[in-house]
């Protein structure tokens, strides 16, 4: 098999992106996983997208590297892991859907993880008051040598807004993809 095979497995052009193939691979695992469709070759077919999704996901990277040195990694791909993934990929077959969901395979094709994203908003309100304090601290009780306390205060809320901003755009992503799978659901 060669990687233009495993993109098409998964319904995805050769300049799909890491998202693209994450997305593309839970809807083609919720498709064909065995406990969900009693087709007798849907097994095959999980087999054959875990086997592309891991495959893809593991060299990334070098797809676009020279002709040499991608021969080398599909070489190498065929040898050790190819195997291995299949081997996986059967067992999750065999377990129940709900069970390969809470796989560690299954959980590296999220995109946003709820507890990154709450750890990055904790992280940026403790920046942004911290520096408050330090800043109203500071101004109460100035000492001499230490420079202009308001280019750092000023540096840090912007660091802490920053943050923040990050931290609820990916929130915002997660809510979005999350009603979205609902509604798939559904």
């Amino acid at each position: 098999m060669n990687h233009p095979d495993y993109f098409r497995i998964l319904d995805l052009q050769t300049d799909a992106s890491i998202a693209d193939i994450k997305r593309a691979y839970r809807i083609k695992a919720r498709m064909y996983h065995p406990d969900l469709n009693p087709d007798p070759e849907a097994r095959d077919k999980f087999i054959l997208a875990t086997e592309a999704y891991e495959f893809l996901i593991s060299n990334f990277n070098n797809i676009r590297t020279d002709e040499q040195e991608f021969e080398r990694i599909m070489e190498e791909w065929r040898k050790y892991r190819q195997f291995r993934s299949r081997q996986k990929a059967n067992a999750y077959a065999r377990a129940s859907y709900i069970r390969f969901k809470n796989s560690k395979l299954y959980k590296t094709t999220r995109l946003f993880d709820l507890t990154r994203i709450v750890f990055g908003l904790a992280i940026s309100v403790i920046i942004i008051v911290y520096t408050i304090f330090g800043f109203i601290v500071k101004m109460r009780f100035p000492e001499d040598g230490y420079g202009n306390p308001v280019i750092v205060f000023i540096l840090m809320i912007f660091l802490g807004l920053i943050f923040l901003g990050t931290s609820l755009i990916y929130l915002k992503a997660y809510i979005e993809e999350s009603r979205k799978h609902k509604k798939r659901k559904k």
